[in-house]
């Protein structure tokens, strides 16, 4: 965990040191976009014409009037109000009531008096932009003088100075109060007091003309609304009238509360009169059935309604009686004795009357349930008849309250407007927005545009960010090789030399006649890099090769060919560049035959050449042939590398650039490894990307890659740089200065 932390904050060290690096490169980049932005601002701030601004203030409430009828609601907080008297400040009524009271139409030269000057550089640049433009859009011309024909509406003089003053006035609310900064802003100090002090009169009369016109408009509608709603009032009281005169209705209200307990009177009515009904049915059925069953009606007098009736009680009483006399007499006399004969015949009366007394029970009972069924019948009818008189009353009184509530709403919206309007009337000199001023605008002394300080403060500020800006930036379009440890990062190769600008020297044999220089150092590093390239043993056959032309490849050719020998080595340099050679002219040799003779058949032995002074064996290209691709494509190429590497211990192969033609891919197929020369500020990522992509194609092993020509000033590659001023103060040679 704490070693991921390490390396975390390792890498954000490094990026902030590529950026300071990035920095630091393009220094001159961010001095000079500061200088001209600080440089612009200062001749525009010079250039600005002195603005003052005068400053009043108002105090604005708002006068929540309480109404007449005590409906008066009052909310400290309204946003929307401030905001609002803030907009018509602002508004262009109160600019033109400015214009109006100061006379401004008129006026206006006293104040800003014109000044006769030919037209500015601007004003001729964009006149002559619209002419070129106007020519190059002809197609457009039929549409515009079709639109000039058009009468368009002039402004006045006075609209056009109204918004002039718009555009000075600044409206700003005093925190925790009610009180409004009002200030305005002229290149002419009293003009600038003067507005001041007339826009807060102007605004108080507009604040005044917008209640009295809102009172009167308020007043006018209310009134007219009034009679209208008056005549509908009139109307529905009429139709309601004639409504009630049709359907009778005088005391409906009272005929609602008594027809429910009619209604209920007669229903517990009608279920007692069911109830007796029922009764009376079931006792005559028994009667009925009692005396249909035959017997002497004993059994009905069993019955309860026969053993209460008084009547029949007296009779059997006397029968009671009759029957004990007879048999009294019985013992005394015979069945024929008139005595006997007498008290039977009485016994017989006595039964037959009880008889015509049950019959008369019966048929009394039998009255009563008829006149129970008749009682029920009648009370069904009345009921039926009410029902009928209830439905036909709630539609009468339905339509009654419909034509009642119109009536009602008609009376309410009648009397609200009338009293709204003479309320509107008694109030309506009451004025909603009080207006006060609270401090007087004095002329200003100095003006507040431009401020130079501040303005300068900030031009070098904006010209330091954006000359940062612009370093990044022209950073991020420079895609050409400049730093080692961004190459190695894109392409995975080790940058295994770097070899600083000589700006005037010639570098072909630097290294050799300033052995002390940082220059020569640099190939020193390259060759211990290359004899340290390989685990076992170093590479004994190298091919240096570039991507495009003019990139050093030769210059490095001969200068690590010297640092090899001087280790004592016997290096072997070969011109393998059959279409522009040049490394017999870095050594001063002759190159009337070369490697192009040998492959070619035209000798048979190489002519090999020492370079005196220098320890390294050179094989010149020779003439140039007109097929080098062939000839370095050969098997007779491959056994000679083959033979010469039993010669020597070291050789190095100065080949064509691989983008210009295949010589170099058919090479590194047969040396043991290729180094890439690139140069600094000049190859290209893309370019780079490309060769390599060639070489890996074939499978051919690339050592490392070789920055040449590098501005070690510009680069800010620390580390090389400070081999520069190291082996430059030691040698006391001075700067190189001459191009590699």
């Amino acid at each position: 965990m704490e070693d991921s932390q390490h390396i975390v904050i390792e890498e954000q060290e490094i990026n902030l040191r590529d950026y300071l690096r990035v920095i630091q490169k393009r220094k001159y980049v961010v001095l000079l976009f500061a200088l001209f932005t600080l440089v612009v601002v200062t001749l525009v701030t010079v250039r600005t014409t002195p603005v003052y601004e005068a400053s009043t203030q108002v105090l604005v409430e708002k006068n929540e009037a309480t109404s007449l009828m005590g409906r008066g609601y009052y909310n400290p907080y309204d946003p929307e109000f401030y905001e609002t008297q803030h907009q018509l400040i602002k508004s262009q009524s109160v600019a033109r009531k400015v214009v109006a009271i100061l006379e401004l139409d008129k006026n206006w030269q006293r104040y800003f008096p014109k000044k006769d000057k030919g037209p500015s550089l601007v004003a001729t640049v964009k006149k002559q932009v619209r002419e070129w433009l106007a020519e190059l859009m002809p197609a457009k011309k039929s549409g515009k003088a079709i639109a000039s024909t058009v009468p368009r509406e002039e402004r006045s003089q006075a609209d056009i100075i109204a918004d002039t003053i718009r555009a000075g006035i600044r409206v700003t609310p005093v925190k925790e109060s009610r009180i409004m900064n009002i200030r305005f802003q002229s290149t002419n100090p009293d003009f600038a007091r003067l507005v001041a002090n007339t826009i807060a009169e102007a605004y108080k009369e507009e604040v005044m003309a917008i209640q009295v016109n809102a009172s009167g408009y308020a007043l006018q509608w209310m009134t007219k609304k009034a009679d209208e709603e008056r005549a509908n009032l009139a109307a529905s009281e009429k139709a309601l009238q004639r409504y009630m005169k049709q359907q009778d209705i005088v005391t409906i209200e009272d005929k609602v509360t008594i027809l429910p307990q009619q209604l209920s009177n007669l229903t517990a009515k009608l279920a007692e009169a069911q109830a007796k009904k029922s009764s009376l049915e079931n006792i005559f059925k028994q009667m009925v059935a009692v005396r249909d069953g035959g017997g002497n009606g004993g059994d009905l007098e069993a019955l309860p309604s026969m053993t209460g009736n008084a009547a029949l009680l007296t009779i059997r009483g006397q029968i009671r009686e009759a029957e004990q006399k007879v048999n009294e007499l019985s013992q005394k006399y015979g069945p024929k004795h008139p005595v006997m004969i007498e008290a039977k015949s009485e016994l017989r009366a006595l039964k037959r009357q009880k008889r015509q007394e049950i019959n008369k029970v019966i048929a009394s009972v039998k009255s009563e349930f008829d006149v129970a069924g008749s009682q029920e019948e009648s009370i069904r009818l009345a009921m039926a008849e009410l029902k009928q008189g209830a439905l036909s009353l709630n539609e009468k009184l339905t339509e009654y309250r419909i034509l009642k509530r119109d009536v009602d709403t008609n009376r309410a919206m009648y009397d609200a407007l009338v009293m709204q309007a003479k309320e509107k009337g008694v109030t309506e000199s009451t004025q909603k927005v009080n207006v006060w001023m609270t401090q007087v605008a004095e002329t200003p002394q100095a003006p507040i545009k431009p401020r130079t300080k501040k303005n300068m403060l900030l031009g070098l500020v904006l010209g330091v960010f954006g000359g940062v800006g612009m370093a990044f930036f022209i950073e991020y379009l420079d895609n050409t090789i400049k730093d080692p440890e961004d190459t190695e990062r894109r392409f995975e190769l080790p940058v295994i030399g770097v070899v600083e600008l000589l700006k005037k020297e010639d570098p072909d044999r630097y290294a050799l006649e300033e052995r002390a220089s940082s220059f020569a150092e640099g190939f020193k590093s390259l060759r211990t890099a290359l004899l340290l390239s390989a685990a076992e043993r170093p590479p004994r056959t190298v091919q240096l090769t570039s991507m495009s032309p003019q990139e050093g490849k030769t210059t490095n050719v001969v200068n690590l060919a010297i640092s090899l020998a001087q280790t004592e080595r016997s290096v072997l340099v070969i011109d393998a560049d059959l279409r522009r050679p040049r490394l017999h002219r870095a050594f001063g040799l002759e190159n009337n035959q070369g490697l192009s003779s040998y492959l070619s058949g035209a000798t048979t032995e190489l002519a090999v050449q020492q370079a005196e002074g220098t320890g390294v064996t050179v094989l010149s290209s020779g003439p140039i042939p007109p097929n080098p691709s062939e000839l370095l494509g050969s098997p007779r190429f491959a056994a000679m590398l083959t033979e010469l590497e039993q010669q020597y211990d070291m050789i190095i192969i100065d080949s064509p650039p691989v983008l210009s033609a295949t010589d170099a891919l058919l090479v590194s197929k047969l040396v043991e490894g290729s180094i890439v020369i690139t140069r600094f500020g000049e190859t290209t990522f893309e370019r780079l990307q490309r060769g390599l992509k060639s070489l890996q194609a074939i499978d051919g092993r690339v050592i490392g890659l070789v920055i040449n020509g590098m501005d070690m000033q510009k680069s800010n590659y620390y580390s090389y740089y400070g081999y520069y001023q190291y082996y430059s103060a030691g040698s006391g040679s001075g700067a190189p200065s001459s191009r590699a």
